[in-house]
């Protein structure tokens, strides 16, 4: 039960931070379209950066099963926070 619950946080801070992907390519983007954002950033090597950004939509995520006091979610959305950020760095360093 309490793999069941990390697992289902980790999925849910993933598609978070997928969903922060997205709003921070619409916010900071300077074409219309997201995928044309998403591929000049990738030319540009701004990913990481948009990834990171994206990343704080997992904050609101965390919080909120903090408030609803479910601890193993919360700790599952950390551990979806820790992999994008191993991903940032090996985006930004490798």
């Amino acid at each position: 039960m309490i793999k069941k619950n990390i697992i289902i946080g980790f999925i849910t801070g993933l598609v978070a931070n997928f969903i922060g992907l997205i709003l921070a390519a619409l916010i900071f983007g300077k074409s219309i379209d997201v995928a044309t954002t998403i591929e000049l950033a990738l030319q540009d090597d701004l990913i990481g950066k948009l990834i990171s950004i994206g990343a704080i939509l997992n904050l609101l995520v965390f919080f909120l099963f903090i408030r609803k006091k479910q601890d193993y979610r919360a700790r599952g959305v950390i551990l979806a926070t820790l992999f994008i950020a191993i991903i940032t760095l090996a985006l930004n360093y490798l």
